[in-house]
């Protein structure tokens, strides 16, 4: 079916911080996020729970799955966001091939 095969090589492509100006007002408006995620995600995490509550006390079981599905993806996104770092540097140094 193909008559040839490309094959993938180093494009001597290597990461700088000197390349583009502005990468420490970057990295300062970046790390300003982090922690405005985390408040957003421990507000989610209380309504949540509190909807998995009462729909639990009242019998309802579509708000308590709610409630637990979002308290879940709360949870999730609040170790994702604390862990971001530790996973990109992790993961950057991760050599292909």
């Amino acid at each position: 079916m193909f008559s040839h095969i490309i094959f993938l090589q180093d494009p001597g492509v290597t990461p700088n911080t000197d390349g583009l100006p502005g990468l420490e007002a970057l990295r300062h408006m970046v790390g300003a996020l982090q922690p405005f995620g985390l408040v957003v995600c421990v507000a989610v995490l209380i309504v949540s729970a509190a909807a998995w509550a009462l729909g639990s006390i009242n019998g309802n079981a579509g708000y308590a799955s709610k409630g637990k599905f979002g308290f879940l993806v709360a949870l999730g996104a609040t170790i994702l966001i604390s862990s971001a770092n530790a996973l990109v540097r992790f993961f950057s140094g991760i050599q292909i091939g």
